[in-house]
């Protein structure tokens, strides 16, 4: 539990740092830097700087583990610890100035592929609402000081958030897919980040997230914390959440949930 406890102290500070830069960087005006698999999926020159400093702080303070970031790639490290990373989860928001966008950071053990990686430790840094989701594995969920649990109870049904691809040919099967679920949900959110999904749903904010087309990086430090609050994350079939299916929920609702978007 202390190596855990270490690895989210380590990532909280590096988070927290990563998302004055973004903050700043927003605040001074945001330039395109390219598109990447459509023309709506952008980055811009701030999430490749926000990742370059996250992967020299991380390299400094720990130079023999692996790191996969959204903008630079992969690198194999000799630890058996490798860092997962989303410099600015949320790029269409932070283009637009829309205040909800993130830093995340999770450290994983095991290859970097969430079919095999064990989550030890997650930040995720909300940096317009000067807000920080920390957990450790074994050591719980927080929003700061206080400890995070997910809803275990919804009279009046699931507030879920949900995500589509960039791809317009996929459009037609996703909302298919929110169809099925909409009998069970009292409404539906779309905000546009999922590691700030993941950390709603751990915090209580909302009830469920589901989403196709995620990357390890989308996931891998709000997983952490939706299964630190209690909760239950996972993809199609009992396998991890990964590209085809990411699902997170309180247990109850997890498995309503999957039944529903399963459904042919």
């Amino acid at each position: 539990m202390t190596a855990e406890r270490d690895l989210t102290e380590l990532a909280a500070s590096i988070a927290v740092r990563a998302g004055e830069l973004a903050r700043t960087r927003r605040a001074e005006g945001v330039q395109i830097a390219a598109t990447k698999s459509a023309v709506a999926d952008i980055v811009t020159h701030a999430d490749r700087e926000v990742e370059l400093l996250i992967r020299g702080l991380l390299a400094d303070a720990r130079p023999n583990d692996g790191f996969l970031g959204e903008e630079s790639g992969a690198e194999r490290g000799t630890s058996g610890v490798t860092w997962v990373v989303d410099p600015i989860d949320g790029t269409v928001n932070y283009a637009y100035g829309i205040p909800a966008y993130a830093v995340s950071i999770a450290a994983v053990e095991g290859d970097p592929e969430p079919q095999q990686w064990t989550e030890l430790a997650a930040a995720v840094c909300n940096p317009a609402a000067g807000e920080l989701f920390t957990a450790a594995r074994g050591g719980g969920a927080w929003l700061g000081e206080r400890r995070l649990r997910v809803n275990t109870e919804s009279p009046a049904g699931l507030l879920v958030a949900t995500g589509f691809a960039y791809d317009p040919a996929r459009h037609a099967e996703q909302f298919a897919t929110l169809a099925r679920v909409m009998p069970i949900a009292r409404d539906i959110r779309r905000i546009g980040a999922a590691s700030l999904d993941l950390a709603f749903v751990a915090a209580g904010r909302l009830d469920a997230y589901f989403e196709q087309g995620l990357w390890p990086w989308d996931h891998a430090a709000g997983a952490l914390l939706v299964r630190e609050a209690g909760g239950k994350v996972g993809g199609r079939a009992g396998n991890a959440a990964g590209r085809e299916l990411t699902v997170a929920a309180a247990p109850a609702a997890f498995d309503e949930l999957l039944r529903r978007i399963e459904q042919a």
